[in-house]
Order: structure tokens, then sequence, then C-alpha cells
């Protein structure tokens, strides 16, 4: 029990002094603020994740994946709701809510599946004395897909727009709750391959492995809600503070501390050849991002004493376009279940070269490219693309039936 233990006290230990600070009334200056208050939210965020991990032994089926899902992104979601629900009363905080939510997506996509890809095919080629060119993933993983070009199809409505509108928030949540019930119905993998706390937690007798589940849940769910104001606003002073732009702090450093452990695990599970697990998890994330947090917006807006439509400048019209396009070469690319080196490379040198490249000007032209190579793709993987609008109101087993297992040849590995 000590040894599973062990890393929650540090965790612990990490948080502890957030707490204590707000509860006594210190005022500290912004910076600092940011480091205690941020570091508070990256500890509880593991605790959450090992947790998460730990409860598939106890909790299974549709069960397992609505309450899953809807707290490991927790962290996430309490920074950028925070944002959307001041922004009712304080309309400088309507361009936070969209910088960070656009800053996770891009974040997951243009590192978190490309780095776990890269590592994936390094560590492949390592055991195998040969190059490995992709990972190819189980058709069941067209389900995802589907959902996600589902979603990123409603999403263009949003730049049209200028706003995210409540009707467009409710579609997306029921999208979300759809997406839930379809993923409850497929197979589940009845072995578990835990790693690290979560694999020691997993390992603790019944009752004590399911109280400390429970208490870890309580627990680091409550640092993140108490966190989260403080952190958030933290986090528009520093930039004030240091004269860094605002709306660049909310939108990469706040995604960073909230992403960390769920990209840690992905990691660990590509180093431990685990690839296509490890991408399938990322692109359910990306699902929950792009139907669950972003239908949110707008209800916690209104919430907040906003109207029935949460309102984007031109930037933010912008950065939302290259995220959607992003999104779009992810899921074109991904149409063949290949996931190539030579994509994994493509998402991460543009998602590097935006930071080259800021402004209106650059966020422009990188949707372009985005736009023209997703449109490449597409042609190229056409025959897959209807089969992957239609793999959410299909039956699993139709899926499968409608189309050859994906092409597994000496250079991919699975």
């Amino acid at each position: 029990m000590l040894r599973a233990l062990r890393p929650v006290l540090i965790c612990l230990a990490v948080a502890a002094p957030a707490v204590v600070l707000r509860l006594l009334g210190v005022e500290l200056p912004a910076p600092v603020a940011l480091l205690v208050f941020g570091a508070a939210v990256v500890a509880a965020s593991f605790m959450l994740a090992w947790a998460a991990e730990a409860a598939e032994h106890d909790i299974s089926g549709g069960l397992a994946i609505a309450i899953l899902a809807v707290i490991v992104v927790l962290p996430e979601y309490a920074v950028d709701l925070y944002f959307a629900y001041t922004a009712g009363s304080n309309p400088e905080h309507v361009a936070y809510a969209a910088a960070n939510m656009t800053g996770s997506n891009r974040l997951l996509l243009g590192v978190g599946w490309a780095v776990v890809v890269i590592v994936a095919l390094a560590v492949a080629g390592k055991r195998s004395g040969r190059p490995v060119k992709a990972v190819v993933l189980d058709t069941g993983y067209r389900l995802e897909l589907g959902f996600l070009a589902i979603a990123s199809i409603l999403s263009f409505l949003i730049p049209i727009s200028g706003r995210i509108h409540l009707v467009l928030g409710i579609a997306l949540l029921g999208l979300f709750v759809f997406y839930l019930v379809r993923a409850a119905q497929g197979e589940s993998d009845d072995e578990l391959d835990l790693v690290g706390p979560a694999a020691r937690i997993g390992d603790l007798p019944t009752a004590q492995r399911r109280g400390l589940v429970i208490g870890l849940f309580v627990v680091a769910a409550g640092l993140i809600l108490f966190c989260a104001e403080p952190f958030a606003n933290a986090l528009v002073d520093s930039g004030t503070v240091l004269g860094i732009d605002q709306f660049l702090l909310v939108q990469w450093l706040a995604p960073l501390a909230s992403e960390a452990p769920e990209l840690i695990v992905a990691v660990i599970f590509a180093v431990r050849g685990k690839a296509a697990p490890a991408i399938g998890m990322l692109i359910s994330a990306k699902v929950n991002q792009w139907t669950l947090l972003v239908g949110s917006l707008p209800v916690a807006y209104l919430a907040g004493g906003g109207s029935v439509a949460l309102p984007m400048d031109g930037r933010q019209v912008e950065e939302f376009v290259l995220t959607a396009a992003q999104t779009l070469l992810g899921i074109a690319a991904l149409l063949s279940l290949r996931f190539s080196r030579v994509l994994a490379w493509t998402l991460f040198g543009l998602f590097v070269v935006q930071f080259l490249i800021p402004g209106t000007e650059g966020r422009l032209i990188l949707s372009a490219v985005y736009g023209v190579l997703a449109i490449g793709a597409m042609i190229m993987h056409r025959r897959q693309l209807i089969p992957t609008l239609l793999a959410p109101f299909r039956r699993e087993a139709a899926i499968v039936a409608h189309e050859p297992e994906p092409v597994r040849d000496r250079a991919s590995v699975g």
C-alpha cells in the first residue's frame, strides 16, 4: 500500500502550498501564483489519470467510458469553462475561452499524435533491426474518426458565423453522448495493461484499491476546482507583468499543464510497443475535446450571464479556422488507418511553424497549407471517406464487413 501511495503523497505535497495560500488569502505576485497554482493543477491531473486507469479494474462497459471520459479531461475543462462562465460578466474573458480551447486541440494533435507515433516507430525499428514507416490502426478506430469528422464539419459553422451558438453547443454535446453510447457497444479489451503508479494502485486488494481510487477522484477533482480560478487569473495577470501576450499564455501554458499526464501515459505505451492503443487513446481525447469541450462553452457562457451565443473576434475566428484545418488534415490522412512517419513529422513541423510566422497572415497561410494537404489526402483515400462518415451509425460488425483489414507490411507496426 505504501508503495502505491508514494507518488500520490508526492503530488499532494506539490499541491499543498496552493491550498494553504488560498485558504489564508495570501496575495502572490502573478508569476509566483502561476507556478504555485499551476503545479497544483498538474499534480492533481496526474492523480486523476492514475485513478482513472486503475478504475478500469472495477468499472466496465458504458459506465466506465462515461465516467472516465469526463474525469480525465476535468483539469483542462475547469480552466476553459471558468473563462467561458466569467465571460458572461467580463467580456475580456471571451477571448481566453477560445484561446484555451484552440490551444489544447492543436497541442493534442500537433504534438501528442505526432510524438507518440515518432517514438513508437523508433522503438519498433530498434527492436526489429529495420526501419518501420507506419503505425497501423485496427478498423474499430474508424468509429472515433467518424465522430471526429462529423464534429469537424459542424465546427466550421463557428468561423462562418463568428460565434459558438447554444444550439450548436447542444448538438455537439448530443454528439458526445452518442459517441459514448456507441463506444460502449464496442468490444472491450479484457486484458488491462496499466503502467507506473496506476498499475501499482490496480494491483492492490479490491477494498483498498476502490477506496484509494474514490479518494483520489474526490481529492484531485476538489484540488482542480479549488485552483482553477486563481490559476486562470494568474495566467492573465502574468502576461501583463511579464510583457507576454496574455492570449498566448492562456492558449499554450494551461493546456500544456492539463494535457501532460495523458501525453506521458501515451508515450509510455508507445515505448512499450503499444502504438495503436496509444494513438487510439489520443484520438478519443480529441473527440472529447471537439464535442464535449466546444459544446460546453456556450452553455457556460449563458450560465455566467451571457447571451445564447459566445462571440468571437477576428483573431479568435482565425485561431478556430487554423485548429479546424489541422484537425481536418489529421482525419483525412488517417482515413487509411495508417499513421506514417511522414505524417507525424508533417503535423509536428506545421505545429512548430505557427510560432515562427505569428499574426493573421501566418495563421491564414498555415490554414491554407493544412487545407490543401487535407484535400489531397481525402482524394488519395476517397474510398474510405464515406465508410468513415457512416461508421458512427453502423454496428461494429458492419463497419468491419464494409472494408478490408488495413494492410500490414514489414514496414508497419500495430
